[in-house]
């Protein structure tokens, strides 16, 4: 019997295509039944709040006082719908949409997930602070108070889909900011009259902040910031985030709608959502992609040198962002015209560094070996492995390195800073671990300890780190920076 070659290896391949797919299928439905065996959704990740502004109310909504007029619907909308019909009646909860809990933010003398204003009458520049993704504007608001004392008109703006329901990032989108930073821009702008302009960023917001400033470059109309700073900027997202639209698309069927939520969470943050919607890194992934395509743009145009000049905050360790992505995906792209990038290290006590799992020490050797450098390099790190004093380290733009003592010391239980922790100080009310107002709720002061599996906050959110313990130096810097 003769055999046919060809036929044979048609039904290995055959065999194994079906095999591979079937493989596939198994691993798709085991992810869509692990994902959706996870806690209910409640009215706060499926309301939809018909207030909300998107780049289509641009056509009605064109000032910043029309802006606030919508959003004063959008959080009576928000009170009506979701803390009026309250109906769990437990007492104690942490839920920050019920009406009589400590973390409704309602119930503070100032409601920081609402956009703000600091005026002066004569204002020696303009600062605008953009929060990051599914944060508020509280985020920022002790850099906010101390620019404020500086002389500066200082605006918050709250970004659509933040500070009301974490519902809010289902459907919001990149351009539906950015339609937001330019109205807030103008108001700005004609409140300062021709006095400098300043952008501060935080995560997200340090994205939206460099995407104006490149639409900036490319629109006479719009006014171009003096300086920009950047806190944890998310620039240069993992490519992994391309996929998220497909789980979201999926979550419209019915049955399927937990596919919705990267993570599902109890509300406890006033002013922070915990349940992170798909459709929010989806957001972020192209926001950066349409920063990389207005990146080359630029820099075919040779016009990198008309970019505002860039101070950039980052943790060696960071679960968002890494400084190679800050490096390669931004101050690389840009002209050597007084760019700063300041690096936060991990505690490298000697009774730290043996539980440390993943050093970043390597990445930071090769930034700092690198002979093309052409911005100014800081790096907060231990004075030796035998001490908890910080010196920092620089590396100016010509190569010289110097190291300056610093009036720093690493509490001795904390390992590193994280991506959610820059920008507030340790007497932060809520994130400070010695809270200036010893009323209200003190996230940043709760250290649980008992049986694992009991609480309902996840342990990992319980030991990330909420406060920067070098704030004032990180504050310092923002105000030498901009007062250059």
């Amino acid at each position: 019997m003769k055999i046919n070659i060809t036929d044979v290896l048609k039904k290995i391949l055959a065999i194994s295509a079906y095999t591979i797919f079937g493989m596939i299928l198994g691993i798709i439905i085991l992810y869509i039944y692990l994902m959706q065996n996870r806690p209910d959704l409640h009215p706060w990740h499926t309301l939809n709040l018909e207030e909300e502004f998107t780049i289509k109310s641009t056509s009605k909504i064109k000032t910043f006082p029309e802006y606030l007029a919508q959003e004063e619907k959008l959080f009576d909308e928000l009170q009506e719908k979701v803390y009026n019909n309250w109906k769990d009646k437990r007492e104690h909860q942490l839920i920050r949409y019920d009406p009589t809990s400590i973390a409704n933010s309602f119930l503070y003398k100032t409601n920081w997930n609402r956009s703000f204003e600091l005026k002066q009458e004569k204002p020696a520049g303009g600062v605008l602070l953009l929060h990051g993704l599914s944060d508020s504007p509280y985020s920022l608001r002790e850099l906010a108070n101390t620019l404020h004392q500086q002389g500066n008109y200082v605006l918050g703006l709250r970004m659509p889909g933040h500070g009301t329901v974490p519902s809010g990032l289902v459907d919001t989108s990149w351009q539906d900011m950015a339609a937001a930073v330019k109205i807030a821009v103008r108001h700005l702008s004609d409140k300062i009259s021709s006095r400098p302009l300043y952008i501060i960023g935080y995560s997200m917001g340090a994205a939206q902040a460099v995407n104006y400033s490149l639409d900036a470059l490319q629109d006479k109309s719009l006014t171009k910031a003096e300086s920009l700073v950047l806190i944890s900027p998310a620039i240069g997202v993992s490519s992994v985030a391309a996929f998220a639209i497909w789980q979201s698309r999926l979550s419209v069927i019915p049955g399927l709608d937990k596919l919705a939520w990267n993570s599902i969470g109890p509300e406890y943050d006033p002013y922070k959502y915990t349940s992170f919607a798909v459709n929010a890194g989806d957001l972020m992934y192209r926001l950066t992609l349409a920063i990389d395509d207005k990146m080359a743009l630029l820099k075919k145009q040779d016009r990198a040198a008309e970019f505002p000049r860039v101070q950039a905050f980052i943790s060696a360790v960071d679960a968002t962002v890494s400084v190679s992505a800050v490096v390669d995906h931004l101050l690389d792209e840009l002209s050597n015209n007084g760019n700063e990038l300041v690096v936060f290290d991990i505690n490298r006590n000697k009774y730290i560094i043996p539980f440390v799992n993943n050093d970043p020490e390597e990445g930071l050797i090769s930034v700092f070996r690198r002979e093309d450098i052409n911005f100014k390099l800081s790096l907060l790190t231990n004075e030796s492995a035998d001490s908890f004093t910080v010196v920092e380290i620089n590396k100016d733009r010509d190569n010289t390195v110097t190291k300056r003592q610093l009036d720093l010391v690493w509490p001795d239980n904390i390992y590193s800073l994280s991506h959610v922790a820059l920008p507030f100080s340790e007497t932060n009310s809520l994130y400070g671990s010695k809270p200036e107002n010893e009323t209200g709720l003190h996230i940043g002061r709760m250290s649980p300890r008992g049986e694992r599996n009991v609480l309902s906050v996840p342990a990992s959110d319980s030991l990330r780190l909420r406060y920067n313990p070098f704030y004032r130096y990180l504050q310092q810097r923002v105000v030498n920076f901009l007062a250059e």
